[in-house]
């Protein structure tokens, strides 16, 4: 059982599209030796929507087809290959449709119910750590979370263009668990529009705050990784990390769909002991580059040299 489809309900986290109870299902999978790793999406997805189900997605095994976002995070990570030792991912569904205004604040609750769930895994298996993988909202209930859970309960957090601001991230951080948790923060200038957007509908917790590609806590247990940023792509791939260039200015599903980047992540959660923060931290930029950079950039006009004619003709 690589996979197990879970729905963020009203009483809790339960199991997706099946009338059995969530805690036999989870002793069942946790017999599996290797990673724990919950996925958790973004906005725009709800458990059992006729066209936006996570579950028929990009949390399933084998997305529908429909759409040009939709690829495998679990098969991605290595789910469903059938080795012995994949471990368990789970596929945490939330109710994210609706306005941003809706799901920015059901987003907290849904991280309420995530703690729940990763209570239980730590109960089931004392000695297996919860990772997870996040994109855009995502990052908000993950962050939600920490508060409600012990230290050691999270070990690492990626968090795709983080649809969150920095101080509530800050202040996720500051509890036991957040300070015990190792977060890499994925940004990209390509992704400078959403944040700009989000800033601007959402109040933000203290005046000024921004969201995490720029304000992003500078701890040791955090790492901010700029994957548009020619010097991060280079120390990518000196290191067997050859992550595709950005193709676009403005795009905010890059963190995922870009060629190369799960081979990185999958590393970063499979094999934590083979790429670790300070090591991260010694090769990348120190500093992302600044918001728009990229929207603005001027385009890169190549004009041709004019050929001199053959005096012979």
């Amino acid at each position: 059982m690589p996979l197990l489809q879970i729905s963020a309900g009203p009483d809790g986290p339960e199991l997706y599209g099946a009338p059995r109870p969530l805690g036999p299902a989870l002793a069942e999978g946790l017999q599996h030796p290797g990673p724990v790793i919950v996925m958790i999406h973004g906005f725009k997805f709800a458990p059992g929507d006729a066209f936006d189900c996570p579950h028929r997605h990009i949390l399933s095994l084998d997305p529908a087809r429909d759409c040009w976002k939709a690829m495998s995070w679990p098969r991605a990570l290595g789910f469903g290959s059938g080795f012995e030792d994949e471990g368990l991912g789970l596929a945490f569904g939330w109710p994210a449709r609706g306005t941003i205004w809706q799901a920015y604040d059901r987003a907290e609750k849904a991280g309420r119910a995530l703690a729940t769930l990763i209570r239980q895994v730590r109960r089931a298996a004392p000695g297996r750590r919860v990772h997870l993988l996040t994109h855009s909202l995502g990052a908000r209930v993950a962050l939600s979370a920490l508060p409600h859970l012990a230290e050691g309960d999270v070990g690492r957090a990626i968090l795709l263009n983080p649809a969150e601001f920095g101080g509530r991230a800050r202040a996720a951080l500051a509890t036991p668990a957040g300070c015990a948790a190792e977060v890499f923060n994925v940004t990209s200038r390509e992704n400078d529009f959403f944040d700009f957007l989000l800033e601007r509908l959402i109040a933000p917790p203290h005046r000024g705050d921004g969201t995490l590609a720029q304000t992003m806590p500078r701890q040791p247990n955090t790492l901010t990784l700029q994957l548009d940023h020619p010097g991060t792509l280079r120390a990518l791939n000196a290191h067997g990390f050859p992550v595709a260039p950005p193709s676009g200015r403005i795009c905010h599903w890059s963190s995922y769909l870009r060629p190369g980047v799960f081979s990185l992540y999958r590393t970063l959660l499979r094999h934590p002991e083979a790429l670790s923060q300070a090591r991260l931290r010694s090769i990348l930029p120190d500093r992302p580059d600044p918001r728009w950079s990229r929207v603005l950039q001027l385009p890169d006009w190549r004009v041709p040299l004019p050929v001199r004619r053959n005096a012979s003709l």
